[in-house]
This record gives structure tokens, sequence and C-alpha cells, in this order.
């Protein structure tokens, strides 16, 4: 049996716990099933703050800072979706979670595709939002170009509002975003690797997503087993937060039918 951590706290739902040489931050909401919810590159907890309220309703919310980003530290300054993807698994056994939900923007999807395929029992039911098994060249071209002279005014908002520690912090993001230009391991999953997935998996991506392009999410629909596509007709880059796209209904329908399994 895992032993739970008694965590520092920081603010009124905010904790801090030392993993491995960095120290993760957390949010905790709601009671009941644990739904883990990880934020996309340059984010932080604050972006899962529309949905909060709605899904502590039904399930006991771990919202993550990454490694490196909002209040979490990262002292090599180093960022891999395999890294970032054994500290939550560090995190949760800490806190004596052992099974769970979870939901993943961007990076954070990326970071459950390693979970899913790494240890396959532990989520029982996942959402990938903007997700990919792999960087394709007009992704690679986008984050070798990035800088805050690049970025839309929407994500360079997101960078100052999400890195508490400033300008320092956000330059270390932007770098560590450069150079997954040149990273050809870190995400780069086979239909055959997907296959081991056995989380039931609803895959949610725009149909104009300038990042990834839909053929992207179709692949991961047919390569994970029990998994539903749902593609945003217009939609961007992790299109949830449009109002008009029910996103927070959508997911909890799904978890739902997941929870009656």
């Amino acid at each position: 049996m895992t032993k739970t951590y008694t965590p520092q706290q920081t603010t009124s739902q905010g904790h801090a716990i030392p993993v491995g040489n960095i120290e993760i931050y957390y949010e905790e909401y709601g009671v009941g099933k644990p739904l883990v919810l990880l934020h996309g590159f340059g984010g932080c907890t604050q972006n899962w703050h529309p949905f909060t309220t709605q899904l502590a309703e039904h399930y006991r919310l771990i919202v993550i800072d990454l490694r490196g980003h909002g209040r979490s530290t990262n002292p090599e300054n180093k960022f891999t979706h395999r890294e970032a993807a054994n500290d939550v698994f560090l995190l949760l056994d800490k806190l004596g979670i052992d099974q769970f939900y979870a939901m993943g923007m961007s990076t954070g999807g990326m970071i459950l595709l390693h979970m899913a395929t790494n240890q396959p029992k532990r989520i029982e039911a996942m959402v990938l939002i903007s997700a990919t098994s792999h960087f394709p060249n007009q992704a690679r071209i986008i984050m070798r170009r990035a800088s805050f002279n690049t970025m839309p005014q929407q994500v360079v908002e997101m960078y100052r509002e999400c890195a508490k520690r400033g300008d320092e912090q956000i330059q270390q993001l932007i770098t560590q975003f450069n150079a997954f230009h040149d990273n050809y391991d870190d995400m780069n999953f086979k239909p055959q690797d997907l296959a081991a997935i056995t989380a039931r998996t609803l895959v949610i991506h725009g149909d104009r997503d300038n990042f990834f392009p839909v053929e992207i999410p179709i692949s991961l629909h047919r390569s994970i087993q029990d998994s539903t596509l749902w593609i945003i007709p217009g939609g961007d880059h992790v299109p949830i937060f449009d109002t008009t796209i029910p996103f927070t209904t959508t997911a909890l329908q799904f978890l739902d039918k997941a929870d009656r399994k």
C-alpha cells in the first residue's frame, strides 16, 4: 500500500510536495473518484479553473502544475513529456492514489499517453485534448521559431499569468519549447505502442489545429482500442475554451459511462 504524504499547504486549495529533485504544486477540489487535470505547455493550474467548479461536483480533482510551470520547480531547466509523466506518477504515489481518471490539454494529453502506455492499469479513463503521438513538421517549425514576438497575444498573456517566477521562468519555458524541434524520441508513439492503452479514451481535436493536423487524432482513435473521437469543426488548438463548445458536459457524460462500467 502506498503511504499517503502530508503536503505543505500554500493556498486554500494549493499544496506543494517534493518529488525527486523538484517540487510539484497542485490544487485539490471536490471529493470522490480522483480526476487528474494536466495543462498545456506554458500553462498552469489556472488553465483548468473555468471548468473546476462543475467537475468538482462529481470528482476529486488533482490539478497539477507540471515541472517548471506555475509554482512547480525544475532546477535542471529541461522538459520532456516522459519525465513529466514520471513526476505525475510519483506525486500520485505520495498522495496514495492508485487508479484514477485524467484529462490533459496538448502537452498534458501527451503526458497522459506516456502514462497510459507505461502503467496502463492505473488510468481507467482519460480525455486527450489536442494531443499528438509525434511532432509533425508543421509543429516543429512553430516550436523552433517560438518567441514572445511570434506567439499569439493570448498565449503571451497565459505565459505571463502562469509564470509565477517572472521573466526568467518564461524564458526557460520558451527555450524548452524551442528544444522540442530537435527531439524525435520523447513523442514517438507507434500504433502498436498505443494499442497497449486500456483506458477508455475520448480524443478531442479541432479540425483547424495549427500544430497537429486532423489525421493525427484519427490515428490515435484507430490505435487506441476503447476510444471515442470528437472532432470540433472550426476548432483551433485546444478549442475547449470556446463557450459554444459543450466541453464540460460532454466530458462528464463520457466519464459517467466509465463510472458505470
